[in-house]
């Protein structure tokens, strides 16, 4: 082994050993007990007929790998028929599949934003978002969290200057679980020239008309430049759409590295990420279930005194504020039976460690009841804890 190899291989123990210390490792963990971090919210991953769907498509592809990038040998007729189909769900011109909701975000916004451009992105935005912006060189406003004040006179302040703008935003905050005012939005995007860039990862599926998403409820789907819908989530498949004009299809078929570079996927998913969208359009039993449970689950969790944020959609969050109280918490739930993790700092904001409940169809209403009750048995445990160490301290 070369010398020089040997302070990156320290460097790297090291990290990883102040990871674990500082309790912030992670790890590849078998999921245990009943699932609140899964974001299958209609159950479609495990549903026999998306099952059956899946294996109609492997059948009837002439192949299950697809042999190159879609650019050189690796597109086919099975793709083509999925991107046309999924942009009428959408309700837009056009749809370009990409591998992954991370390669969609980061793909779109590094091929359309340049250096002399300028990002303004909601601070709770997902890291796919940042990334992309990182990657385009272009300038980046922050603005925080829900506070359209602030984006407007960010606006303002920089509408004399040159090169494109862009309002960057997810539709349904993955930590927060709220929801993005999008006729607001693109009414500021309107009035300032700002182009708008939604990503509905955790609303396709479950939120708008036929689960199409919260762009399409506030009708501005054609108006946006681009709607990000991802398949990995509620249409129990894999991989993401961006959605769009034609002429913003093609610019990305030359533009976006993690388009053009990247191997396409094998045929039959099309398939099955068609099959996926046809259940999910007729699955609105489920998203009403769903949102009750949500809404149920909240009432009960404030009733405790928990602070269960403002949101009405299925992420459910309960802020515990400090790390150490965070994975307390979740050790209790997980002795409890359900599988659930601690979210905390760079994650989320300083101050607001967390547990994050992705509620599914598949949860019954008896553990919504026990999972409140081990809320307040785990909160109970850790508060008796913290006067015992005070005291013996005194």
């Amino acid at each position: 082994m070369a010398s020089n190899e040997r302070p990156l291989r320290e460097r790297i123990a090291r990290e990883l050993r102040e990871r674990r210390e500082n309790g912030l490792l992670r790890t590849l963990d078998l999921p245990g007990g009943i699932s609140l971090y899964s974001n299958d919210y209609l159950a479609l991953a495990s549903d026999p007929r998306l099952r059956e769907e899946t294996i109609r498509a492997i059948r009837e592809t002439g192949r299950v790998g697809s042999g190159g990038s879609r650019l050189l040998g690796g597109n086919s007729e099975d793709w083509e028929r999925a991107e046309m189909e999924f942009a009428a769900f959408a309700g837009t011109e056009a749809a370009i599949y990409f591998s992954s909701g991370y390669a969609a975000n980061v793909g779109l916004l590094s091929a359309v934003a340049r250096p002399d451009d300028i990002v303004f992105s909601d601070s709770l935005n997902h890291a796919s978002l940042i990334d992309g912006i990182r990657l385009s060189g272009a300038r980046k406003v922050i603005y925080p969290h829900g506070d359209f004040a602030r984006l407007e006179e960010e606006l303002d302040r920089h509408r004399n200057e040159r090169g494109a703008k862009f309002i960057v935003t997810e539709t349904l905050f993955s930590m927060e679980g709220d929801f993005a005012p999008l006729g607001e939005l693109a009414a500021l995007g309107r009035r300032h020239g700002a182009e708008l860039i939604v990503d509905e990862a955790h609303a396709v599926g479950v939120w708008g008309p036929q689960g199409r998403g919260l762009a399409a409820a506030a009708e501005i789907e054609k108006e946006a430049l681009a709607v990000v819908h991802t398949c990995g989530k509620a249409l129990g498949s894999a991989g993401a759409f961006v959605c769009s004009s034609r002429v913003l299809k093609e610019y990305l078929v030359n533009r976006a590295r993690t388009f053009v570079f990247s191997t396409a996927p094998p045929p039959y998913l099309a398939g099955q990420i068609r099959a996926a969208v046809r259940l999910a359009r007729g699955m609105d039993a489920e998203r009403a279930r769903l949102a009750e449970l949500a809404r149920t689950l909240r009432e009960e969790l404030r009733g405790q005194g928990f602070s269960a944020g403002a949101g009405a959609s299925q992420i459910v969050p309960v802020i515990a504020e400090t790390n150490e109280r965070a994975l307390a918490w979740a050790e209790i739930l997980q002795e409890e039976g359900f599988a659930v993790r601690a979210i905390r700092p760079p994650t989320v904001p300083e101050g607001t460690a967390r547990l994050r409940f992705s509620l599914t169809v598949a949860i019954t209403r008896d553990e919504i009841e026990r999972l409140v009750e081990a809320c307040v048995k785990a909160r109970r445990r850790t508060n008796s804890g913290s006067a015992r160490s005070m005291a013996s301290r005194g």
